[in-house]
């Protein structure tokens, strides 16, 4: 969209009115100024100066503030105390006088000022590429701006012999449903558990948590103004998407405990033919138009061959299959991984564990955030759910802050002079950042320092979160280990010098097998199978969401669709949920009974994806992460910005695709 249409559109946006609830809180509250300005005075800052600016128009406010805001996070905020308190009673005039006149809220700001505050806001200038991600995510109309609207409705006929399979009831299969249901087409979810919630089902080991602030990582149609955390812990998330899933009214479409088998496309009646399994072991046939894997990445764990695995005596287990009956306390535990559950894992078992040895393949980077363990104060839940447009100018700095800000960093330098441990100027001191953080928390340990500290460049796997890993391995009874390991004995595991650390208990943090996507189900096109296609380890998809041969079939969460610099995977899964359903809807009302991707488009983009990722640090020579296969191509991260795969999702090109009218008809 370009700045003209966004400004005509805004032309066209009437006031909002006060919502009523916001109304009886705003006329109790002010009748005690002091007591609203001591809920303000909890609440951060910089969104109530976007709050003040929006509602009363006045940018004198972003002028006094800009040189206090040096980034989007909260603790990057340096306003004096005395200017702060000045805009809070400010903003209590301002809502006094909504009050008092019965107002209307303002439509969104005009093109130079929503300009002027997003560069105030986030410490930097935002340039006119970002307008169109930021009014969609801000969603000042309240609407769903990734819904999708039908231009020419199917005759009723056409929809009800029309039926869409959706595989995984995670974040983007529930997102998936929803927008069917909306539109008026049929559909079933098969989901393999007996609840909905996907990764955030199965993982459950101690102190699992997200690592993008979770009131960005949540859908945007779903805001939830009552996180206890800005990061919120698994149980937290899984209460969220079960709320969802029953706000969401979906359930007469869901089957628990079953799996799809395979997926076989019969292209005489342009059906997919779909072997499902029960729990019972037993199995049925169904048929469906179109398919939609919302399986994801990561949904299988990897476990690694090691020898001597089977003759372990005491109890192994995944991280992602969490042995809830086994108790840690007083136990010699062995952990397997150093990836981003082993980093949860090992601060929370640590305190009640008699030892706990850790292995480490190659050590990651993780960095502190200041609000990893920080609760929402009730102050901040209020603000969110009560003083107009404070939880969309919130959101906003989280999206900026957590995503595109430092994409740029990540760039090979062809010319940098110290391309072994760091990429170019910026991420050398992001480097440095780092290494000095870890030497703070290890106490200068120099033997602990060798094992800890990468030799390749930040970011090159994935960046995970301090979660007081570094100050866990400083306890007396941890010890890291970075040799491999030879194998595993009845009583303990022996690492490459042959040395046996005993163990009563195995974790085994190894992993997804995230460049096998759709494994293990059987998936057969017009061209052979998609393992045919894709072999052991080379997933390739066009948007990450189709692949040549295999019509109206749809992979949200794909490949080349992780976000390895930032961002939430429920945005990617948005912008995927939205291009699926206009590829579906160009199909229904074209009157067509496939779609299927061009070879020649799958064919360009992958290579653009390619010829990106050889600019970026996961194809970094000194860097071995899941992200590439065996042949060095990275296959699950996307190279993109969120601001360019949002663009390229936004409007399905049919130019891209063939349609097809299938004769015979359909049983």
């Amino acid at each position: 969209m370009t700045m003209e249409e966004m400004t005509a559109k805004q032309e066209i946006v009437p006031p909002a009115q006060l919502p009523e609830h916001r109304t009886g809180v705003l006329q109790a509250l002010l009748q005690d100024e002091a007591g609203l300005l001591a809920h303000l005075r909890q609440v951060h800052v910089v969104p109530l100066l976007l709050v003040h600016t929006h509602l009363s128009g006045d940018e004198g406010w972003l002028e006094r503030f800009a040189p206090h805001i040096k980034g989007p996070w909260t603790f990057d905020e340096y306003a004096p105390e005395a200017l702060k308190e000045e805009l809070r009673q400010a903003l209590v005039g301002v809502l006094r006088n909504y009050r008092e006149s019965g107002q209307q809220l303002p439509p969104r700001p005009p093109e130079a000022r929503l300009r002027r505050m997003l560069d105030v806001a986030v410490g930097q200038p935002v340039t006119e590429e970002y307008f169109a991600l930021v009014l969609e995510e801000m969603n000042f109309e309240d609407d769903d701006p990734k819904a999708i609207h039908w231009r020419q409705k199917p005759a009723d006929s056409v929809l009800d012999k029309f039926k869409v399979l959706v595989i995984g009831a995670g974040f983007s299969g529930l997102d998936m449903a929803a927008k069917l249901k909306e539109a008026g087409i049929d559909f079933v979810l098969i989901e393999k558990n007996e609840e909905v919630g996907g990764t955030w089902f199965e993982n459950s080991y101690p102190g699992c948590a997200v690592d993008t602030p979770n009131h960005f990582y949540s859908y945007s149609f779903r805001l939830n103004p009552e996180w206890d955390y800005y990061f919120a812990r698994r149980n937290e998330i899984f209460r969220y998407i079960k709320t969802c899933y029953a706000e969401l009214n979906i359930a007469e479409h869901v089957r628990f405990r079953e799996e799809v088998v395979s997926t076989i496309w019969d292209a005489q009646r342009a059906l997919w033919n779909v072997r499902v399994r029960r729990a019972d072991g037993s199995e049925y046939t169904l048929q469906a138009n179109a398919v939609v894997s919302a399986t994801g990445l990561l949904n299988r764990p990897a476990y690694p061959n090691i020898p001597g695995m089977q003759d372990f005596k005491g109890p192994m287990f995944h991280s992602a299959r969490w042995d809830h009956s086994v108790d840690l306390a007083g136990k010699r535990v062995v952990m397997v991984g150093t990836g981003a559950s082993g980093l949860q894992i090992g601060p929370n078992i640590a305190p009640i564990v008699d030892k706990l040895t850790i292995f480490q393949r190659s050590p990651p980077w993780a960095i502190e955030n200041k609000l990893l363990f920080e609760p929402v104060n009730d102050a901040v839940k209020w603000a969110l759910s009560n003083i107009p447009f404070y939880a969309k100018w919130f959101r906003l700095l989280l999206i900026w802050a957590s995503s595109d800000a430092f994409y740029h960093t990540l760039k090979i330098d062809p010319d940098w002079t110290e391309p072994e441990s760091s990429l170019n100027a910026e991420n050398k001191a992001t480097r440095e950042r780092l290494v000095a953080h870890i030497t703070k928390q290890v106490n200068g340990d120099p033997e602990l320092l060798k094992k800890v500290i990468p030799s390749y460049p930040p970011y090159g796997k994935r960046m995970l979160r301090d979660a007081n890993w570094y100050k866990t391995l400083t306890r007396d009874n941890v010890e890291l280990v970075d040799k491999r390991i030879g194998e595993i004995t009845p009583t303990g595991v022996v690492d490459s010098d042959g040395v046996e650390h005993p163990a009563d208990v195995i974790i085994l943090a190894t992993g997804f097998t995230a460049q096998q996507p759709l494994h293990p189900m059987e998936v057969v096109g017009t061209n052979g199978s998609i393992r045919d296609h894709w072999g052991e380890d080379n997933p390739r998809a066009h948007l990450g969401v189709t692949v040549p041969d295999f019509p109206n079939f749809f992979i949200l969460y794909g490949p080349n669709t992780n976000g390895g610099h930032g961002g939430s995977a429920v945005f990617h899964s948005e912008c995927q949920v939205r291009y699926t359903m206009q590829a579906l809807r160009e199909m229904l009302e074209r009157g067509a009974d496939t779609v299927a991707v061009r070879r020649d488009a799958f064919e360009d983009y992958n290579a653009r994806v390619d010829a990106m990722h050889r600019q970026m640090v996961w194809s970094h020579p000194g860097v071995n992460n899941w992200y590439r296969n065996k042949s060095g191509r990275v296959v699950t991260n996307s190279p993109w910005r969120l601001v360019d795969y949002r663009n390229l999702t936004a409007e399905f090109d049919p130019a891209e695709y063939e349609f097809q009218r299938v004769k015979s008809e359909v049983a």
